[in-house]
């Protein structure tokens, strides 16, 4: 971050301007919120590539409940069906036996596809709009779009997620049964941590986060896509790893995740500045992830020894 900074320095771009920092963070509230409930799962040794799904399918209802139920009931229907949507990862997981991480991927992927198919049935494959009509949108567009005070209220939104998960992490019991299940989950089970309860819980957490960034990304662009969180879980994966929580499971931090994701952002944020195609942005993106799961094998194995 601090090469980035200084990098900057040396180009005339409007880096280091108020409105591109505080958009830096606005823009990218949802990856944020989203990392923050990967990271619970990856430290317990699981994997969640659902969040995608769930972001495409939260996003379209959500938007489309609003003229029938109101705002406030729409986005409490929203977070329920993230809730759900994790419950039901959790169910599958700990019904099939998938226990191991490469079992959890592949099964979380297949829960992405199909929540993503249930989106695209439920909007026809079209796109869901905010009809401005004699309906008020102020509750939901403040969301994506609203300031309290220099602050804004999706950045309010996730330091308050990013507060209860920290103390959740490192003040309670089940914060301690989530590291202790990824470091060993036989040796967990047999020290009476409850598993299988502590799985139910991360996987409903990444659903709620996910259902939050979801209604936060449909409140910035006020539109609903049925593919619109196509990439997230990458995103996410990249962001959480890059921020040092460990692969296997064990070892995490939320904190380390912000800072991780931070990192993503500004680098992104640098190259759009500078004018770097899209296509060597995929590329660079591809080879940090790359680097980051190679040392942090090298850290498991040197840990090890």
């Amino acid at each position: 971050m601090l090469l980035i900074f200084i990098t900057m320095l040396f180009f005339k771009t409007p880096f280091y301007t108020s409105y591109n920092l505080i958009d830096l963070v606005n823009s990218n509230s949802t990856l944020l919120v989203i990392a923050l409930g990967f990271t619970v799962v990856l430290i317990a040794g699981g994997v969640d590539l659902s969040v995608g799904g769930i972001i495409s399918l939260v996003a379209v209802v959500t938007v489309s409940l609003i003229d029938p139920i109101g705002q406030v009931a729409a986005l409490i229907v929203g977070v329920v069906i993230g809730l759900i949507c994790g419950l039901l990862n959790s169910f599958l997981i700990i019904k099939g036996g998938a226990f191991k991480q490469s079992e959890a991927l592949f099964l979380t992927y297949g829960m992405s596809v199909v929540f993503t198919a249930v989106a695209l049935i439920y909007t026809a494959a079209a796109p869901v709009f905010l009809t401005y009509s004699k309906t008020d949108y102020s509750i939901f567009t403040a969301i994506g779009e609203g300031f309290v005070g220099p602050v804004s209220v999706s950045f309010i939104i996730f330091f308050v997620c990013l507060l209860i998960l920290y103390i959740i992490e490192s003040r309670t019991h089940i914060g301690r049964s989530i590291c202790l299940t990824g470091g060993n989950m036989t040796a967990a089970r047999l020290a009476g941590i409850p598993t299988e309860k502590t799985i139910v819980f991360i996987y409903a957490v990444s659903g709620i986060m996910a259902a939050i960034g979801a209604v936060v990304l449909a409140s910035r662009v006020t539109i609903a896509s049925p593919i619109m969180g196509k990439g997230y879980e990458t995103q996410a994966i990249l962001a959480v790893v890059v921020g040092g929580t460990a692969l296997l499971g064990g070892k995490g931090s939320v904190l380390r995740t912000v800072i991780g994701t931070l990192l993503i952002i500004m680098m992104s944020n640098c190259l759009n500045l500078l004018g770097v195609t899209t296509y060597i942005q995929y590329m660079l993106r591809g080879a940090i992830l790359i680097l980051a799961i190679w040392l942090d094998n090298r850290k498991q194995y040197s840990e090890g020894n």
